[in-house]
């Protein structure tokens, strides 16, 4: 398979660190005197939930859940699997999953329904990216970096065949031009 290449750069890397620390403020407002779980969903959210983790200055906990419903390829398969599972029991606790990026919805759908099984106290979204229009789920997102229209896009954390996920910026990208 040919590299993708890219298309534009829609978020710069400092866009993105400013908006990091606006939703860092957001979350201390909230969680004023709490400490809130983060379940970050690997791979793709490894590096915004480490520098969002980085801006907060409040206390948190760190977990993380690994999910495959990609593969290789740009859309999802529809099946959603877990690959590791959180090592904490959220009983009572006030989570925030952290996404890369929102699709479909449909994986963060079934994600919320599972960690909401395990009765935790609140449980929020905080995605860097919601393409809205390709949403087919209504996911409540409380904290949203930026929404972008239905395009393929890397970098930040985001891959394409696990790769770009260096790049310091998000860029739209034509996988197979």
């Amino acid at each position: 398979m040919e590299k993708g290449k890219i298309d534009e750069i829609l978020f710069s890397e400092q866009q993105i660190s400013l908006r990091v620390r606006e939703l860092a403020r957001e979350i201390e407002r909230d969680y004023e005197g709490g400490s809130p779980l983060l379940v970050g969903i690997l791979k793709g959210a490894f590096v915004f939930m480490a520098d969002l983790v980085r801006a907060l200055e409040i206390e948190v906990k760190v977990d993380f859940l690994a999910i495959a419903s990609y593969g290789m390829s740009t859309k999802t398969s529809g099946i959603v699997r877990i690959l590791k599972d959180i090592d904490t029991d959220i009983t009572g606790l006030h989570v925030i999953v952290v996404e890369d990026i929102i699709d479909t919805g449909l994986t963060l759908n079934y994600v919320l329904a599972n960690l909401k099984a395990r009765n935790p106290a609140s449980l929020e979204v905080c995605a860097l990216l919601n393409k809205r229009e390709a949403n087919k789920i209504d996911i409540p997102v409380k904290y949203e970096g930026f929404p972008i229209p239905d395009v393929f896009v890397v970098g930040y954390g985001l891959d394409f065949a696990e790769e770009f996920r260096n790049l310091p910026y998000i860029a739209s990208i034509q996988p197979h031009r």
